[in-house]
């Protein structure tokens, strides 16, 4: 599995600061600790390989701990799709699964010791309430009339809280510290929560959930995690993290925040991709225009192509929109050099070789790989009709179309160079056949008289096509920032009606009736494929395309302000 050079940054910096002047014991031990609320994104995998690469690159060790402390959203489903993902793309977290649930009695035990010390207090009020008197950033909230309740009362209503005495939301248990705090975070935080829910590792067992800040902290403390590395929105909650710790004096990871990462013509809210599988604007999580791990890797991305482009955005301090052709340039350059080629038509136009033998089949000589000898050669049939691509033809054509034209010669791939004399219209005038003559003199594509020939064209033989259906992807949003829009107005609207485009009536070279689900190919002159793993069986593929052969995205931004 390769694994791109790191590039240094700060946390590495830190990191090598630490480990010189002895801290933590010259240890590093990393984490990511994904809510199993939904499925992860791209910005997950730079979370994963940050961390992982760390721990890896330190002889460390890293942890994948599942922060399940809200049943109401949580899935077994979503747990099982972290882990495979996690494991894609080589976050390897050895005999380290872990789940905040298995922390609640410590998280609970940790609780009454702050209610103890007067540090915390049952408080009544709703949560509207807890909004109102919490004030603004530029006005200071006001004390809850539940603050002042003696340490015993507190320590009752914490434990009846936990036994189930209450109903939702009737009542939370929230750290006294300052009201008047200019860091909005640390006005008295809410750090349990009553919620009667079934949770899919503890059952009915617990009446009271922890909040994140609260159990963020103690996750990593009791982990010995030495390094907390979070996304920049978490900055503010650092003095919340520290403030816990320290008050309870047990061990304190050191939380360090990097930039998200935003990808162009797409959205990484959990809640609206949630949005968009539940409402059927895609097929699912692992639609292969979802922006999730598994919807790239049922695309056709490799995880070392992922690895690559998270390795090359590198790790910042400010937040930016990466643009999606930087995430396609990663597997574009990859398949490249692992993809072997084959011939497919999207959308055919018949061609008849009116010279050539009616009952005659050829077998043509072609590279599996142009640039890699090893690879060998394969036996493509030819005969007298073939298919090529509608595009590759045009009766009238503009200037610089070397392909294609009536009078014009052009070369099939590794076959023959063919003219073509006539065109077969329908009642309509619409194209259905081409004729063509071929020279037998320049089987393999050769031209022995030394004459110029401008154009290749790819093709498949009628006789031999192998029907496939091939879905054709592009991104989600036609707007570079889809959040971007006026108010009264919603991201979806953005969405790109032309992401899909499904084509049932392509054919592809017969070497392919048995194509493995998974395997990658360079459809020449078309892209690069990926055969379905979940859709895809033998004698009936189904292809969906990765990534076309060259980057048009700067093109297009460049021509089109509006792409922006």
């Amino acid at each position: 599995m390769e694994t791109p050079e790191p590039k240094s940054n700060f946390i590495r910096e830190i990191i090598d600061a630490d480990l010189a002047s002895g801290k933590n014991g010259g240890r590093v031990h990393t984490r990511f600790p994904p809510e199993p609320n939904g499925y992860l994104h791209i910005g997950h995998a730079k979370s994963i390989c940050l961390n992982s690469g760390l721990a890896r690159d330190y002889k460390g060790k890293f942890n994948l701990r599942f922060d399940d402390t809200n049943p109401s959203k949580e899935e077994q489903e979503y747990v099982d799709s972290i882990i495979e993902d996690v494991k894609w793309l080589g976050g390897d977290f050895e005999d380290r699964l872990l789940f905040a649930s298995d922390y609640f009695q410590q998280m609970y035990d940790l609780a009454m010791t702050l209610v103890k010390k007067g540090k915390a207090y049952v408080c009544d009020l709703s949560a509207e309430e807890m909004r109102n008197y919490r004030g603004s950033p530029m006005e200071p909230g006001k004390d809850s009339p539940f603050r002042n309740r003696s340490v015993e009362e507190n320590a009752d209503l914490f434990e009846r809280m936990k036994n189930g005495e209450f109903p939702d939301g009737s009542r939370t248990l929230r750290a006294k510290i300052d009201m008047k705090h200019p860091n909005i975070n640390l006005r008295d935080p809410a750090m349990y929560r009553i919620l009667h829910a079934e949770h899919h590792r503890q059952g009915a067992k617990w009446c009271v959930y922890p909040m994140y800040d609260w159990a963020h902290g103690l996750e990593d403390s009791i982990e010995q995690i030495t390094h907390s590395i979070c996304t920049l929105e978490f900055a503010d909650h650092r003095p919340l993290y520290d403030w816990f710790l320290n008050e309870l004096g047990v061990y304190h990871p050191q939380q360090l925040e990097f930039a998200r990462l935003n990808l162009s013509n797409t959205v990484l809210s959990k809640r609206k991709l949630l949005e968009l599988v539940r409402d059927n604007h895609v097929s699912g999580w692992d639609d292969p225009r979802m922006p999730t791990i598994s919807g790239f890797r049922r695309r056709g991305y490799t995880s070392s192509s992922i690895r690559a482009f998270c390795e090359e955005i590198g790790v910042a301090k400010f937040n930016s929109i990466i643009d999606i052709w930087v995430l396609e340039n990663s597997i574009r350059g990859e398949l490249n050099r692992t993809s072997p080629r084959a011939m497919a038509v999207l959308r055919p136009l018949k061609l008849v070789i009116t010279n050539y033998p009616q009952d005659q089949v050829e077998e043509m000589e072609t590279a599996n790989h142009p640039d890699d000898a090893a690879a060998g050669t394969r036996k493509v049939p030819f005969c007298r009709e073939i298919y090529v691509e509608q595009d590759d033809f045009k009766e009238v054509p503009p200037k610089k179309f070397f392909r294609l034209t009536p009078g014009q010669e052009v070369r099939l791939r590794s076959a023959y160079i063919i003219k073509c004399e006539t065109v077969v219209k329908d009642a309509s005038g619409n194209i259905t056949e081409v004729h063509c003559t071929y020279d037998p003199a320049t089987r393999g594509g050769n031209v022995p008289d030394g004459r110029k020939i401008k154009g290749t064209i790819h093709w498949v033989s009628a006789r031999h096509a192998l029907p496939a259906q091939v879905r054709l992807y592009d991104a989600l949003f036609t707007k570079r920032n889809p959040d971007d829009v006026e108010e009264g107005h919603d991201y979806k609207e953005n969405m790109n009606p032309a992401s899909l485009e499904v084509i049932n009536s392509a054919f592809c070279e017969p070497a392919l009736k048995n194509a493995a689900a998974g395997a990658h190919f360079q459809f020449e002159r078309l892209g690069y494929f990926f055969a379905d793993p979940k859709d895809s069986k033998p004698g009936a593929p189904v292809f969906n395309r990765t990534v076309t052969l060259k980057d048009t995205w700067a093109k297009i931004e460049q021509k089109d302000p509006a792409a922006k």
